[in-house]
């Protein structure tokens, strides 16, 4: 390995020179902030970067090494943290008017996990308003755009996150999914994002804190998790910011049952049982889409031993109920208070969604929706190890729309594309989007892999296998290497 490909590297490796003194935080710090600054003004992926306290930062780790300190499993690597996720000292402005000047005094959770691991905070990565949209527009910020094509959408709602990896800015960047927010800019960034089961990563204090009208809102529906350009990268992250419960969030989970990066060594997929679902049964998937994952789907059979059927769930388009958890789950008055007093200048969508008239019925219907899309996929799973799906019904498309129009020559309703991931967080399952190959215009393709209640282990364990299978390091976007 070079330094001077030090942005090619892998989180592991970066750590593992940092810890040896082969290489020097600082160095690494340094590099990345170079990429971030010739590539921020192409790709708008950091709204706020922050580059005086990361430089800070590794100038103070590298004095704990020199000292024979002992240091953390992410010792020198530098990570984008979304813009969605509170940061001490460093501007969470959240894609809205309403916090271009709040600063928060303290680090959610996660952040405190990632530092404690002396990981390097290089910066905050781009969103669309308060996380409300697939897409990476913001009424703050520049439009953040797709590596693999300036003029695409790099997905959302982590957009800046999913730009940045991809680009090569840094290894691993925190991400946070409420509707598919994480394998979102994984598929049309071709990374692999985790979406860890439902309170794996405790989440604090955005998500249910008054003094924080819309930051995070979306309490029973959010998963924190990595995105990166391994699996193995993706189980290193979680094994620092999933490693157990924290009292300030009721919803954690005890301490994983599993070690998170032994779990993929050597995975063994021979003999499960997988359900390969191409549509739904009902939604319109874009022909090269379905081509690309259908030749991944391929592998998971006649390379890594597994029993395929394709079959679908009983899965009904719930979009509807889904945004009626939204409504449900945040701080609506606090948000209509906002809109009332920045609404000209905030997003339209978002405007209108806080403007709906939502009855008792409404939001109750929608967790009646959510216990049945619960039972019924329970009952699914039971009968299956895995369920395979496109992660996104599209590859990356123009900037400045909130999604196609059409798909195929039919037209679709506006959240079609998007039919493959919000089911997973209203049943609160493990789901990973692993890059699954190319379209015909060189744009990535995502593959989702779904798992059983709380089997993060089989989730990452069969990423890993289709990564050692159909391996995609080795792939990067043009402007990466200009």
């Amino acid at each position: 390995m070079s330094k001077s490909d030090i942005w090619q590297w892998t989180a592991a490796d970066i750590a593992r020179e940092v810890r040896a003194k082969r290489l020097s935080a600082f160095e690494v710090t340094a590099a990345a902030l170079r990429r971030l600054e010739r590539l921020n003004p192409l790709l708008h992926a950091f709204c706020t970067p922050a580059p005086e306290l990361a430089l800070e930062s590794a100038r103070a780790l590298d004095e704990r090494i020199a000292r024979g300190e002992r240091v953390g499993a992410l010792a020198g690597v530098p990570v984008g943290i979304k813009d969605l996720v509170l940061t001490k000292d460093i501007a969470t402005v959240s894609g809205s008017p309403a916090y271009v000047d709040f600063v928060p005094d303290e680090d959610d959770i996660v952040v405190e996990r990632l530092k404690a691991a002396d990981a390097i905070v290089i910066g905050k990565t781009s969103v669309p308003e308060f996380g409300f949209s697939g897409v990476g527009d913001n009424p703050v910020f520049p439009t953040c755009r797709n590596p693999w094509n300036v003029e695409r959408t790099p997905g959302g709602s982590s957009s800046g996150s999913g730009a940045a990896v991809a680009a090569g800015i840094g290894p691993l960047a925190i991400a946070s999914d409420g509707g598919g927010s994480i394998r979102v800019p994984a598929a049309h960034c071709g990374l692999v994002g985790v979406k860890p089961s439902y309170g794996r990563v405790p989440l604090y204090p955005g998500c249910r804190d008054e003094r924080y009208p819309g930051v995070s809102s979306w309490e029973t529906l959010e998963h924190i998790g990595p995105l990166a350009r391994t699996v193995a990268d993706a189980a290193l992250m979680l094994s620092q910011i999933a490693s157990g419960p924290d009292a300030r969030d009721r919803h954690t989970l005890p301490g994983p049952e599993f070690d998170w990066q032994a779990c993929i060594v050597e995975p063994d997929l021979r003999g499960l049982r997988v359900a390969y679902s191409a549509d739904w049964g009902f939604v319109e998937v874009d022909a090269d889409v379905r081509r690309v994952v259908d030749a991944a789907v391929t592998v998971f059979e006649r390379d890594l031993g597994c029993m395929v059927e394709p079959v679908h769930p009983r899965i009904e388009d719930a979009m509807e109920s889904f945004w009626g958890l939204v409504a449900a789950d945040c701080d609506l008055a606090g948000m209509r208070n906002l809109s009332a007093e920045f609404g000209a200048s905030m997003s339209p969508h978002l405007v209108e969604f806080l403007a709906m008239d939502w009855t008792a019925e409404d939001l109750t219907n929608a967790n009646m929706a959510r216990k049945q899309m619960v039972n019924r996929m329970a009952q699914f799973m039971s009968e299956y190890d895995l369920l395979l799906t496109p992660t996104l019904a599209v590859p990356p498309f123009e900037l400045g729309i909130q999604g196609p129009e059409t798909i195929n020559g039919v037209r679709v309703a506006p959240h079609a594309w998007l039919a493959f991931t919000f089911p997973f967080n209203m049943t609160g399952q493990p789901a990973t989007s692993v890059p699954a190959g190319f379209t015909a215009q060189g744009l990535p393709v995502g593959l989702q892999i779904v798992g059983r209640h709380l089997d993060d282990p089989g989730v990452l364990r069969a990423a890993a296998a289709f990564e050692a299978a159909q391996p995609w390091r080795q792939f990067w976007p043009a402007i990466a290497e200009d």
